[in-house]
């Protein structure tokens, strides 16, 4: 039972892991501002996603399988399981548990930082698309609608 636990944490490891990477490679398209590509990595993320969420579900059995044989409740903790486990499956069992602390901190850190950029280079286009406009409708003191002509404009060519 723990034999199965552990490749299955072992796989999930590998997944969580490899949305790491995917992360990171999004980032690295947003910040580069050639967007073409990131539809592409968008869904390469969601992708790993469903994998994880699919490994999940196995972790969870094998967990409470590992559970009832350690005499243990289903649902418990890895960190519960590796305190129960006879060595050297507890080790074993609180370094997935550390990895999987360590990984997740860094896909949330990574997930954050993409939506932040994803946000700003939204704003930034829609500016840029709102300075394109020849004129701009604005009110006058009467509060009757006047266009005025565009002024200058700084434009970011960093996104």
């Amino acid at each position: 039972m723990l034999m199965n636990l552990s490749e299955v944490l072992w796989r999930e490891r590998h997944l969580l892991e490899l949305l790491v990477f995917k992360l990171e490679e999004e980032q690295l398209i947003i910040t580069s501002g050639r967007t073409r590509w990131l539809s592409h990595a968008t869904r390469e993320v969601e992708n790993v996603l469903d994998e994880i969420r699919a490994a999940d579900l196995g972790r969870a059995i094998e967990a409470d399988e590992a559970a009832v044989m350690l005499g243990l409740e289903p649902g418990c903790s890895l960190n519960t399981l590796a305190s129960a486990a006879p060595a050297p499956w507890d080790e074993l069992l609180r370094a997935h548990r550390d990895a999987f602390c360590s990984l997740t901190a860094e896909i949330a850190s990574l997930g954050a930082g993409n939506r932040d950029l994803l946000a700003i280079s939204h704003k930034a286009a829609q500016e840029a698309l709102a300075g394109l406009q020849k004129s701009v409708m604005t009110y006058d003191d009467s509060g009757q609608s006047a266009a005025q002509t565009a002024v200058a404009q700084l434009v970011d060519r960093a996104m």
